[in-house]
């Protein structure tokens, strides 16, 4: 009897201690297949290895209602003025100047000091020059 107690004792010492556990690998299985786990000890780790069968593909869905498109919504605001380059400015304002091309130049030699006839063509021809401009 002590020998068999001696013997049961050698093989619950021989038992390891388990200190950590860890998945090794999780693979997937054919749709339909059972799940499946293997279980090893390596020194004082437990390891892992799952199985899990894949799902049967489902129905495809319908495409829902999006609904009627609803109203306008009102303009934002106005953005900041967006950089303008020299030949945009250039081809803006180009020909602008033709608007005074109609006045003709004075031609005139004030004498000093200027009689009161030059001074009115001055007045005169300043007026025309503004009336131009305003087209």
């Amino acid at each position: 009897m002590r020998g068999q107690f001696n013997g049961l004792k050698d093989l619950i010492d021989a038992i390891q201690t388990i200190t950590a556990a860890a998945v090794d690998a999780t693979n997937t299985l054919p749709p339909g297949n059972p799940a499946t786990v293997s279980v090893s000890v390596s020194g004082n780790t437990l390891h892992f290895t799952f199985g899990i069968p894949q799902g049967l593909n489902g129905t495809d869905g319908t495409n829902g209602n999006d609904g009627a498109q609803g109203p306008q919504g009102d303009p934002g605001p106005q953005g900041p003025m967006g950089e303008i380059s020299n030949m945009d400015l250039s081809n803006a304002i180009s020909g602008t100047s033709a608007n005074s091309n109609g006045v003709g130049t004075l031609g005139l030699v004030a004498s000093s000091p200027p009689t009161q006839y030059e001074m009115q063509a001055v007045a005169d021809k300043l007026d025309e020059l503004i009336n131009a401009l305003r087209r």
